[in-house]
């Protein structure tokens, strides 16, 4: 896509934004429709389950309707978002966590039952070899090279959306690259 093109899709994004904080249901529906693949996407890095991150995808819309009015700069709505997906997705690990934790009790104070009955398993679908490789990622990794590279947002907005300096984000980018080239070719050669 040329510059040009570029420029007049983020016009007609900011417009939309626009015309969303003023109420206009439609508007907000085609952003609906401009980021929800993309969106999930992003959350099912994080996440790795299907059912939950469009849970959280759910969630992420209902807060952004209710936040948009207080949004200071249209142009700052696609790193605002992405900050919301990642709030929402990194609340539902912690909520997870803490799901495995109280697994794991019960799993000790009944001791006829084994840990790995009690225990939910999560069976993954055959994707293609990269996004295999990218779910064997630690989910820093898979975030920043999901906003990096998939949402094409400069080192900055990545910044912005995970919370974190610019060099922690480089860093982060170096080694998240590394692995998953190393990732990529454990699979060609198991």
């Amino acid at each position: 896509m040329n510059d040009s093109h570029r420029d007049l899709d983020r016009l007609r994004e900011l417009l939309l934004v626009w015309e969303a904080q003023q109420g206009q249901a439609e508007a907000f529906r085609t952003l609906i429709d401009a980021y929800e693949r993309r969106l999930l996407y992003f959350i099912r890095r994080i996440l790795g389950e299907e059912e939950r991150s469009l849970d959280v995808l759910q969630d992420v819309w209902l807060t952004a309707i209710k936040r948009l009015p207080s949004l200071q700069s249209a142009e700052a709505f696609r790193v605002w978002l992405y900050r919301i997906a990642r709030d929402k997705a990194v609340d539902a690990v912690r909520g997870r966590q803490r799901e495995r934790e109280v697994l794991a009790d019960i799993a000790e104070s009944l001791p006829d039952e084994p840990a790995d009955q009690i225990e939910p398993s999560f069976t993954t679908e055959n994707i293609e070899l990269i996004h295999h490789a990218l779910g064997l990622l630690s989910a820093v990794h898979r975030e920043v090279l999901t906003l990096r590279f998939l949402e094409d947002m400069s080192l900055e907005e990545v910044s912005h959306v995970i919370g974190c300096p610019t060099g922690t984000v480089k860093s982060r980018l170096h080694h998240a690259q590394r692995l998953l080239r190393h990732k990529i070719e454990e699979l060609n050669h198991a």
